[in-house]
């Protein structure tokens, strides 16, 4: 059967085991043991990445399930999220992963559709827009990942601690996506049908613009339960799952 899957913001972290552990039976429930042709994985993967040249025992575990996965059959795709941008060839090839741009047209069973983590949508957070700005352009990774380790660590401890305080005090409406910049988005790619995380507010969005029905999906995050979504070239379906206890 033809299908794809699409996850985004699992926030992978030692210290949230079953997330980890729910993402292992989600692979081999859904992705190994299956006829599937590929996963796309849409960003904030981990919760925090200082590097390629960081590796920990979940970084090698995580890769090593990846492995399984492209092995059985199933192409591997990945968008950087903002927790995870500076993640580069050494690891994704580690784990047979292929690295998109941070907006992507794809054939989806027929459907052009636009992926992207979503987070450049967020146009009312401007503190998080002017930083994202420097943050991907080219000379601010190569100088962190000049640094020591050590010191990447440092900044990367830090700046969550900045982000949660930043966060704290913003109305959710202003960490959410504008009108305005979704429907840019569509126009840039001259696509209808688009699929985002980072917002961890799951839903399908439509859309009508000079009698043209557009289609935005949203992915979930991974705190609670697993979510994904699954297309077909009939359907797409939206699916949460709880942990296993």
């Amino acid at each position: 059967m033809k299908q794809s899957y699409f996850i985004a913001d699992l926030h992978l972290t030692e210290n949230r085991p079953d997330i980890t552990a729910a993402f292992f039976d989600f692979l081999d429930d859904k992705i190994i043991n299956d006829d599937v042709d590929a996963l796309y994985i849409l960003g904030d993967f981990f919760e925090v990445w200082v590097g390629d040249d960081y590796q920990t025992t979940l970084s090698e575990r995580v890769a090593a399930h990846l492995r399984q996965a492209a092995e059985s059959g199933t192409e591997l795709f990945f968008i950087h999220g903002n927790r995870d941008f500076i993640m580069r060839d050494g690891y994704a090839n580690s784990a047979n992963m292929t690295l998109l741009p941070e907006q992507v047209v794809i054939d989806l069973y027929g459907t052009p559709t636009v992926l992207l983590h979503g987070d450049e949508m967020c146009t009312q957070d401007i503190e998080y827009q002017k930083f994202r700005k420097k943050s991907r352009g080219w000379w601010w990774p190569k100088l962190m990942l000049a640094m020591p380790l050590w010191y990447r660590k440092k900044i990367a401890r830090n700046a969550r601690e900045k982000s949660k305080q930043s966060q704290a005090g913003k109305a959710l409406e202003i960490l959410d996506v504008t009108e305005e910049a979704v429907l840019a988005m569509f126009k840039k790619h001259h696509v209808a049908n688009m699929i985002h995380g980072h917002t961890h507010r799951p839903n399908v969005h439509h859309y009508t613009v000079n009698g043209k029905t557009l289609i935005r999906t949203v992915l979930g995050d991974w705190y609670e339960q697993g979510s994904y979504l699954r297309v077909t070239p009939n359907n797409q379906e939206l699916v949460h799952t709880p942990f296993k206890s």
